[in-house]
């Protein structure tokens, strides 16, 4: 049981958010500013709102609360879909998930949120548009290519390509030139710390000090790699069922992404991670679970200096990032 005088569950939707309080019971409002003024009303001092993350629909809200000194705790949906399965219930609605959100909160200890500054909420908006144009680009790319492999392909139709090719790179270069400027406004010291490690590009640095607000969210380097995603989980019961070791891909999925990415350079120019990655391949293991090994040291790594406030140095940073 938790220590606040009520715990409400939050559903939240497009036009709606169903509501359940562990005393008042099922309420619904408004998913707007008239909505969220009516729920601050109900809700008596030392209660603890929980909610899903849901893209753009729990945002606004998690940020009015907070705002308004409201308590709030923004869970994984993948806890709350588990925890509805392992009380085995049949009813999926609105109204059943509110509730099955409220009893989580109840039980669990849930973590607290803390809300963006315009710095991180722009930066934030601004690689969702970048990765959106960068996957636009890539795509015009294959269209090309496509067009090429014809052998006569149409001049109207590549030159149309061409054309949406070189707007999507000036966008993707604005894109980049924005974020750049702002992370520099307070961040400019941890971006070029994190830029000294091998294999850490600008785009992943840049990112990782958005997402974890220059690392302040997290106290241990484990937490950062089970935030992102770089953690494996074993798949062993018995004597008969033993599959391979997987990541638990429960987190930061673009940023999961990026580290991965950099991985493959810093197998090749970072020492502690081409000591593990030739550690992993010499024992036949398979060269992905090698580079996972790698994406996760690259994040203890970035962990460690980030903390330390201190660059890139090989003895260093084997021995700290290793926590």
């Amino acid at each position: 049981m938790n220590k606040y005088n009520e715990t409400f569950g939050i559903d939240i939707s497009k036009d709606v958010f169903d509501c359940y309080g562990s005393v008042q019971g099922h309420l619904q409002f408004k998913n707007e500013a008239t909505g969220f003024k009516k729920f601050l009303e109900i809700l008596s001092k030392d209660s603890l709102v929980v909610m899903e993350a849901t893209g753009y629909y729990h945002y606004r809200f998690a940020q009015f609360l907070y705002n308004q000194n409201v308590i709030v705790s923004v869970v994984n949906p993948l806890s709350v879909k588990r925890f509805i399965q392992m009380k085995l219930a049949k009813v999926k609605t609105d109204k059943s998930d509110a509730k099955a959100i409220c009893n989580y909160g109840m039980i669990h200890e849930v973590p607290l949120y803390s809300a963006l500054t315009d710095v991180q909420s722009e930066c934030l908006q601004l690689f969702r548009l970048l990765d959106s144009f960068i996957k636009k680009r890539t795509a015009t790319k294959n269209k090309l290519h496509g067009e090429e492999v014809m052998g006569t392909p149409s001049k109207c139709v590549y030159r149309s390509l061409n054309r949406d090719k070189k707007h999507l790179d000036k966008e993707i270069l604005g894109i980049e030139q924005k974020l750049l400027s702002l992370i520099k406004q307070d961040q400019q010291n941890q971006l070029t710390l994190l830029q000294s490690i091998p294999g850490i590009g600008l785009k992943t640095a840049l990112f990782l000090i958005v997402v974890t607000d220059g690392f302040k969210k997290f106290e241990t380097a484990s937490q950062l790699c089970s935030y992102v995603g770089i953690t494996p989980t074993i798949r062993e019961s018995g004597s008969s069922v033993k599959g391979r070791s997987r990541i638990s891909k429960v987190g930061n999925r673009k940023l999961r992404n990026l580290v991965f990415l950099c991985s493959f350079n810093a197998c090749k120019h970072n020492k502690a991670c081409k000591a593990i990655y030739e550690r992993i391949v010499n024992k036949r293991k398979s060269k992905k679970l090698a580079l996972i090994a790698v994406s996760n040291k690259l994040l203890k790594q970035s962990f460690a200096i980030a903390k330390s406030g201190n660059p890139y140095d090989e003895t260093f940073v084997s021995v700290l990032g290793s926590n």
